[in-house]
């Protein structure tokens, strides 16, 4: 479980491609300095396990179901990377409660720059967009954020001058495809609806 709070922009140092899965090796000295085998840490919103720390660095595999439900497959080495590790029972809740599991990839569609902050719209994958709502939270490659403005087929964030600089969503241009991960309490209650309905029918 992670809060949505980006400890450390790090970088993808290498990567493995494997039969039906991947090796990401990444960098980053914060992440890395207490990471041990077994460790799951944040990248870009999408939970994986440690398998190796080496230095600044830490290598984790991810198989095939991941890389076709994220972006982390159309990463390269040296693109920037958002990294946050498990929460803590001491852990400050600063952003809200994030699994790192990706509900679906979507796309930066427009930025509109301001004095004090950024506009940011994202295009929502079909079936998506009811679990977001005006005000709600969202993680976006693993950056809790509260939504402005929201459609069936976007939303939009606003990004202080923090998150531009200290995570990726300062970088992605245009078209860049973004993980995310909706905020899960929406999907218990879309169950618990459905199975009373269903109960009651």
């Amino acid at each position: 479980m992670f809060t949505g709070i980006v400890e450390e922009l790090g970088t993808l140092a290498g990567i493995e491609r494997l039969d039906r899965a991947a090796r990401l090796t990444l960098k980053g000295p914060r992440v890395a300095a207490d990471a041990t085998h077994g460790d799951s840490i944040a990248v870009n919103g999408v939970c994986l396990t440690v398998v190796r720390t080496t230095g600044e660095e830490f290598t984790a595999d991810v198989m095939a179901e991941t890389l076709s439900r994220s972006a982390l497959g159309g990463l390269a080495p040296g693109d920037p990377v958002n990294l946050e590790r498990a929460a803590t029972l001491a852990t400050r809740l600063g952003g809200h409660l994030v699994q790192g599991h990706v509900d679906g990839v979507g796309a930066v569609l427009e930025r509109q720059p301001a004095p004090q902050w950024e506009v940011v719209r994202i295009g929502l994958p079909q079936g998506l967009g009811r679990y977001v709502v005006e005000k709600g939270s969202i993680a976006v490659d693993g950056v809790s954020l509260t939504v402005t403005a929201v459609t069936p087929e976007w939303f939009e964030v606003s990004l202080i001058p923090t998150t531009l600089a200290a995570t990726t969503l300062g970088v992605r241009a245009i078209g860049s495809a973004v993980n995310l991960e909706v905020d899960v309490m929406a999907k218990y209650v879309e169950k618990l609806l459905v199975t009373r309905d269903e109960e009651r029918s």
